[in-house]
C-alpha cells in the first residue's frame, strides 16, 4: 500500500450543512504545505446528504476518499474505520465542523518532530484561545468530565475531547485496532493505549471555536461516563482478578475459623484485643449515630473516659463502617477489617509492584503476598488490624514517587502541586487508619531514600527540588486536616505524653531466622521464647527467606535498586533489635543504634521490634524482582533451581488459620438489661475485678449490647501520674488494685473501717450505681472482699452477685 506523507480522517454523521466547506477548507491547506495527503471522510451512517457531498468530493480530488459505515454506531466506530483505511506516516483526526482551524495543524506538527508520538490540541492548555464559547452548563460539564477522566483514565493531559489530534501513522492504526468504545470516549482510549505503550503524547494550544449544531447532547455525557467504565473494565486484565481472588480467598481461609461463628468465636492468640477493638467500633459507631465527638467518650475509664484519638480506634474505617456496626453487630465490623484490610493490603502491594517493579504479573503477586502476608504482619492480624491493614502505604509511596520525577507519565513534574495535595491527603488519611504503622513507614521510605540517593546521586539531585516542593504541599495539605485531631489527641482530655514499654522491646537476633507460630514450620514452644507475645512476633522471617534475600542481593547487586531494598532491609532489622543487642548464646551485649532514637518524641512510644516490619515490603520487592528475572530467563535449569528456591523460602512461612475459642457470654444480667434497674442516670456498673488489659470481658458486656452503660477501668492508653505518662488502663486506685490482686489470688487482707472507707471513696469517685461479680476464677474470694468492703451480702441476679451501691440504695 503506497504511503502518504499525511491522512486526515474526518468522521461524519448528517453534517451535509457545513462539510463541504470543511472539506474545501482542508484540501486548499494541505495542498499548499504537504507533498502527498489523503483525506477520509468516514459516513457513519448519516440519513441526509453528506456521504453524497463525501461522493462527489472524492469524485473531483482522487486524494479524497468515502469510508461508509452501514449504520450509525458512533464517533469511535467510525474513527476506527477512517483510521484503518489510511495509508499516512502521519494521521490526523479532526471533527467535520472545524471547531479547531486546519491551519493549528502547524502546531501539531512541531511536536511530532520533537520526539512526540502524539500531539492533542487542547482547550484548557493556558495558552489556548477559546474565541467563542460554549454554553456555561455545557463547559462546567466539559470540565468536570476532564477532571474525571484524568482521575481514572489519562492524568495529566487536561482536555482529552478536543477533536483534533495528530498521531504517528502506525501506532494510530494499531492503537484504534485496539479499540473496543464505539462512542465518545475513544478520544480516551486512544490516549489510553498510548500511555500504556509509553508512547509520549504532547498536549499543545490551539485556537477553538464552538460551532453551533453539535452533536454532543446532555445524555452524551452519561454514555461517556458508561464508556469510561468499560474502559476501566477492560483495563484489567485476568490475571490481577485471579490474583485479586486468590488473596481474598487467602484472607477468608486464615480467618475461617472466626467466620464459622461470629457469635461465640474469639481469636485465641489476641489476648483481650478482640473485646478492644470491637468496643473501638461499637463506641465509633454511636458517637457517630449520636453526633457526639468520635475523638472522646466516658464509656469506659469512667468518669474521666478515653482520649480516642490517643488510642487505635481507625477512624478511616469505622466511621465509614458505622451501618455496619448498627445494622450488624461490631464483631461482624472486626471479622471484616481484618479480612478485607488484608486482601486489600495484598492488592495494593501487588498493585505497586506491577506498576514500579517488574513485568511479570505472578512475580508481582509472590512480592506483595511476602509484603501483606509475612510473618510479623500476621502476628498482627491476631489483634492489632491498624497494623494488618496497610492499603494506603503503596498508596503512599506511589505518589511520593511521582514527586521524585516523572517517570512513566509525561509532563508529571507540571503536576507537583496536584500529586503534593494527594498525597496531603493520602497521608491524612492514613493518620486515622494507624500513625505508629506510618512512622515506621516513613522511617522505611527514609532509610530507602538515603540509601538510593548514595549510589544514584544523579537520580536523587533531579529528585530534590520536585520532592521537596511536593512534600512542602502535602504538608500544607494534611495541616488543616489533622490539626484539631492531633491537638485533640495531644493536649485535649485524657492525653499522655508516651507510653513506655520498657528497654527490652526489641527483637533477639535469633527472631529474624526463626519461623513464627502461625508458619506452616513453626512452633509455638519455640517462637514464644522469642516474641513479647504472640500478637508481637514482629520478625520470625525464618533462615531460608533471609538466605535466599542474600542470595538475590549478591546476585542482582549492580542495580542500583536492589541496594537500597537490601540497605533499607538490613538497617530495619538492626533497628529492630533495640536499645541492646544481646549476641546468642553469649553474654555479650552492646549498644544498638535505636538507643539514638528511644526517647525522642514519638519515637518513645514505638515498640521497637515492630521495626521489622519494614524488611517485609522489602524483602517482598527482592523476591518479586528474582522471580521475574526467574520467568523471562531462557535457560531451564535456571528457571527451575531458582524456583524451587524461591519455594524453599516461602513454604515455610505460608501462614495457618487462626485459632479460636469460645467467649464467655454475656450475663444475663446484662444481657437482658435488668442492670437498669440499679443504675440511674450518670452512674455506672462497676465489675469485679474492674476491666484492665489483662481482663476485659466488661468492654464485651457494654459492645454486645448497644453501649448503654459506662463501667470505670477499662483496656486502653490514658495517663499516669502528674507527667502524664502513658500507660495500658486506667490510673490504679486502692480499690481497683484490690480486686486485681484477690482475682490472681492473693490472700484477702484484713478489711477494716480504712479499706470500707475507701472503697466509699472510689465507688463515689466511680459514681457507682452497682458492683458486678460475674462468674469467673476465684470469684468466691471476691464475693468474701466485696462483702467485707460494703459490710452486707450480695445478691444473685441474672447469673451473677450485685451489690446495688447508687444513690438513695
Amino acid at each position: 500500500m503506497t504511503t502518504v506523507e499525511l491522512s486526515v480522517v474526518v468522521p461524519a454523521y448528517n453534517e451535509e450543512g457545513r462539510l463541504s466547506p470543511t472539506l474545501d477548507a482542508i484540501r486548499a491547506h494541505l495542498s499548499s504545505g504537504h507533498r502527498s495527503w489523503e483525506l477520509i471522510v468516514v459516513d457513519d451512517g448519516s440519513s441526509d446528504g453528506t456521504a453524497g457531498i463525501a461522493a462527489d468530493a472524492a469524485a473531483a480530488d482522487s486524494r479524497v476518499r468515502l469510508v461508509s459505515s452501514p449504520g450509525n454506531r458512533g464517533k469511535g466506530h467510525a474513527l476506527r474505520l477512517g483510521v484503518a483505511a489510511s495509508r499516512g506516516a502521519r494521521v490526523l483526526v479532526t471533527d467535520a465542523d472545524l471547531a479547531t482551524p486546519i491551519e493549528e495543524l502547524d502546531r501539531l506538527t512541531t511536536e511530532l518532530e520533537t520526539g512526540y508520538e502524539a500531539a492533542v490540541g487542547s482547550r484548557a492548555h493556558p495558552e489556548s484561545h477559546v474565541e467563542v464559547h460554549q454554553g456555561r452548563l455545557r463547559e462546567w460539564m466539559g470540565r468536570m468530565g476532564n477532571r474525571l477522566i484524568q482521575a481514572v483514565a489519562v492524568p495529566g493531559i487536561r482536555d482529552t475531547q478536543c477533536g483534533f489530534k495528530l498521531l504517528d501513522g502506525e501506532k494510530a492504526r494499531e492503537a484504534f485496532a485496539d479499540a473496543r468504545i464505539d462512542g465518545w470516549a475513544i478520544d480516551v482510549e486512544i490516549l489510553q493505549y498510548f500511555r500504556k505503550q509509553g508512547w509520549p503524547v504532547a498536549e499543545v494550544p490551539v485556537r477553538w471555536s464552538h460551532q453551533e449544531g453539535s452533536k454532543v447532547g446532555p445524555l452524551d455525557y452519561l454514555r461517556v461516563l458508561c464508556e469510561l467504565v468499560r474502559l476501566k473494565a477492560r483495563a484489567i486484565r485476568g490475571v490481577d482478578l485471579a490474583v485479586c481472588a486468590l488473596f481474598l480467598l487467602a484472607s477468608v481461609l486464615l480467618y475461617k475459623n472466626l467466620w464459622a461463628d461470629l457469635g461465640h468465636n474469639y481469636l485465641a492468640d489476641s489476648l483481650q484485643d478482640q473485646n478492644q477493638w470491637e468496643w473501638f467500633f461499637a463506641v465509633t459507631a454511636d458517637n457517630v449515630a449520636h453526633l457526639h465527638n468520635p475523638l472522646f467518650t466516658t464509656a469506659q475509664n469512667y468518669p474521666a473516659g478515653v482520649n480516642l484519638m490517643g488510642n487505635t480506634p481507625m477512624l478511616g474505617l469505622s466511621v465509614p463502617l458505622t451501618p455496619v456496626t448498627l445494622a450488624f453487630g461490631p464483631t461482624v465490623t472486626w471479622a471484616l477489617v481484618l479480612t478485607g484490610g488484608l486482601t486489600a493490603t495484598a492488592v495494593a502491594w501487588y498493585w505497586l509492584i506491577a506498576k514500579r517493579l517488574v513485568r511479570n504479573r505472578w512475580a508481582a503477586a509472590t512480592g506483595a503476598a511476602l509484603a501483606a502476608f509475612a510473618p510479623p504482619m500476621i502476628s498482627h492480624g491476631n489483634a492489632h488490624p491498624n497494623f494488618l491493614v496497610l492499603f494506603m502505604i503503596p498508596v503512599i509511596i506511589d505518589r511520593t514517587l511521582r514527586l521524585c520525577g516523572p517517570g512513566k507519565e509525561p509532563g508529571a513534574r507540571k503536576g507537583v502541586v496536584k500529586d503534593g495535595i494527594l498525597l496531603g491527603v493520602f497521608a491524612s488519611y492514613q493518620i486515622f487508619l494507624g500513625e505508629e504503622p506510618f512512622l515506621l513507614a516513613a522511617i522505611g521510605m527514609l532509610l530507602f531514600a538515603v540509601s538510593y540517593a548514595l549510589v544514584r546521586r544523579d537520580v536523587a539531585k533531579a529528585a530534590a527540588l520536585p520532592l521537596a516542593k511536593g512534600l512542602g504541599v502535602a504538608a500544607l495539605t494534611a495541616l488543616p486536616l489533622v490539626a484539631y485531631p492531633l491537638a485533640w489527641q495531644f493536649f485535649g482530655a485524657q492525653s499522655y505524653h508516651s507510653v513506655l514499654h520498657g528497654n527490652n522491646a526489641g527483637n533477639s537476633p535469633r527472631a529474624l531466622l526463626e519461623f513464627s507460630g502461625r508458619a506452616l514450620f513453626g512452633s509455638d514452644a519455640r517462637a514464644d521464647k522469642l516474641a513479647l507475645n504472640r500478637t508481637e512476633e514482629n520478625a520470625f522471617y525464618g533462615w531460608p527467606l533471609v538466605a535466599l534475600a542474600f542470595a538475590v542481593t549478591v546476585r542482582l547487586w549492580r542495580h542500583a535498586l536492589v541496594k537500597a531494598l537490601a540497605f533499607t532491609a538490613v538497617a530495619a532489622a538492626v533497628l529492630s533489635l533495640g536499645q541492646k543487642i544481646r549476641i546468642p548464646y553469649t553474654d555479650v551485649v552492646f549498644p544498638g543504634p535505636w538507643r539514638l532514637l528511644a526517647h525522642k518524641p514519638l519515637f518513645d512510644s514505638v515498640i521497637e521490634g515492630r521495626v521489622a516490619m519494614i524488611c517485609a515490603p522489602a524483602l517482598g520487592m527482592l523476591i518479586a524482582l528474582a522471580a521475574d528475572r526467574l520467568v523471562r530467563t531462557r535457560v531451564r535449569a535456571y528457571r527451575a533451581v531458582g524456583s524451587l528456591a524461591v519455594a524453599a523460602a516461602l513454604v515455610p512461612v505460608v501462614p495457618t488459620p487462626y485459632p479460636v475459642h469460645a467467649r464467655p457470654g454475656v450475663p444475663a444480667f446484662i444481657a437482658d438489661g435488668m442492670w437498669k434497674k440499679y443504675v440511674g442516670p450518670g452512674e455506672s456498673v462497676v465489675p469485679v475485678p474492674l476491666p484492665d488489659p489483662g481482663s476485659a470481658e466488661a468492654l464485651h458486656w457494654q459492645s454486645a449490647t448497644g453501649l448503654h452503660f459506662p463501667v470505670p477501668g477499662g483496656y486502653f492508653n490514658g495517663p499516669w501520674g502528674p507527667d502524664r505518662i502513658g500507660i495500658y488502663g486506667a490510673s490504679p486506685r486502692y480499690t481497683s488494685n484490690l480486686f486485681h490482686d484477690v482475682r490472681y489470688g492473693s490472700r484477702i487482707p484484713d478489711i477494716g473501717a480504712k479499706w470500707q472507707a475507701q472503697a466509699r471513696y472510689d465507688l463515689a469517685y466511680w459514681k457507682a450505681g452497682v458492683v458486678v461479680i460475674p462468674p469467673e476464677d476465684n470469684d468466691a474470694a471476691l464475693y468474701v472482699t466485696v462483702q467485707k468492703l460494703l459490710g452486707k451480702p450480695g445478691k444473685r441476679v441474672g447469673g451473677v452477685w450485685i451489690w446495688p451501691v447508687g444513690k438513695g440504695r
